[in-house]
């Protein structure tokens, strides 16, 4: 059993982390509140003191050993340079508060870093993109994604007895994503089918994105971080690997919902933020890699529209 904190556990991915620690028996780290993006020196000092009780945590447990991953920030593949400076800020404090913090000397521990694929290698030249392609930043998103594994590296490389794992997702679906925030097209459609609303895409349907359940993200992650072993340092792409067009996407959702949506498409600044066809396969072979869940892109746009109708009804009710 583990000490796990994750952070950013109330987005998208970082639930889906808790879930799966709490599901495989860890002891999860809560803390108290939510951190504060928005005013830098409170969300310093939270994170700081958030430190200070989960090493408490980790020193009174048996065995010492303790998980960090980080799955947080507000950035997106369209946010300003001057935008994701916190992020790259906070994330630096909270590895140096691990670092010098004495009831975390001699233990065990393991960071796990949640990047962006899509962003890092948006300008790669290669038509399948693995671990050994060259990254390609074209935003400051993805400049900053790189300056905050340039962190964890350090971190890692200065202390023998952390293990780091820089995963780079594909393109992450799922319940539960932030309905302000601008990113995700499957969560974009199954709400708009659900409530008899236009369907806007601003990239051509023929797109290609790897898209991955997010359930299934988090157990892969989870699958690396433990098995990172000898190699103190692992940096692997997390996907599908099964390519999927807009087209294609659009075709699933008819046939799911039994209806055609209306789909208004536009052009749009942020299309050309990715690349036109992004296509993933990891290089890296894990042990138990082939008992973790991979689900089928149709089964997963079904469980997806299922849960939006819910929520809807919900809102209705009240």
């Amino acid at each position: 059993m583990k000490t796990v904190w994750v952070v950013g556990a109330g987005g998208l991915l970082g639930a889906a982390l808790w879930r799966r620690c709490s599901m495989l028996g860890d002891e999860t780290f809560v803390p108290g509140e939510r951190l504060a993006w928005v005013e830098r020196a409170r969300l310093m000092a939270q994170l700081q003191a958030n430190v200070a009780v989960f090493a408490e945590r980790v020193a009174a447990a048996a065995p010492r050993a303790w998980e960090v991953y980080w799955a947080a920030g507000v950035g997106t593949m369209s946010s300003p340079a001057e935008a994701l400076v916190l992020e790259t800020e906070a994330l630096g404090v909270l590895l140096e508060a691990l670092a010098s913090h004495p009831a975390l000397s001699g233990t065990h521990g393991a960071i796990g870093f949640a990047s962006s694929a899509g962003a890092i290698y948006a300008g790669a030249a290669d038509e399948i993109i693995s671990e050994i392609t060259p990254v390609a930043p074209t935003t400051p998103y993805a400049r900053a994604k790189l300056q905050q594994e340039d962190l964890v590296r350090a971190f890692a490389a200065a202390r023998p007895d952390t293990r780091a794992l820089l995963a780079r997702f594909s393109t992450l679906y799922g319940t539960g994503q932030a309905v302000g925030k601008p990113q995700g097209l499957l969560t974009h459609i199954a709400r708009s089918i659900v409530r008899h609303q236009p369907v806007q895409i601003f990239v051509p349907f023929d797109t290609i994105r790897d898209y991955l359940r997010v359930e299934d993200a988090a157990a892969h992650m989870i699958c690396a971080l433990r098995e990172t072993g000898a190699a103190h340092q692992m940096t692997k792409i997390i996907a599908s690997e099964q390519p999927t067009t807009i087209a294609e996407i659009v075709a699933t959702f008819r046939r799911l919902a039994r209806r055609s949506p209306h789909i208004v498409t536009s052009a749009s600044a942020r299309a050309g933020l990715y690349g036109r066809r992004i296509q993933f396969r990891s290089t890296l072979v894990l042990h138990g890699q082939e008992d973790l869940p991979a689900t089928n892109l149709t089964v997963g746009i079904a469980k997806l529209l299922e849960a939006e109708r819910e929520r809807f009804t919900k809102t209705r009710q009240h």
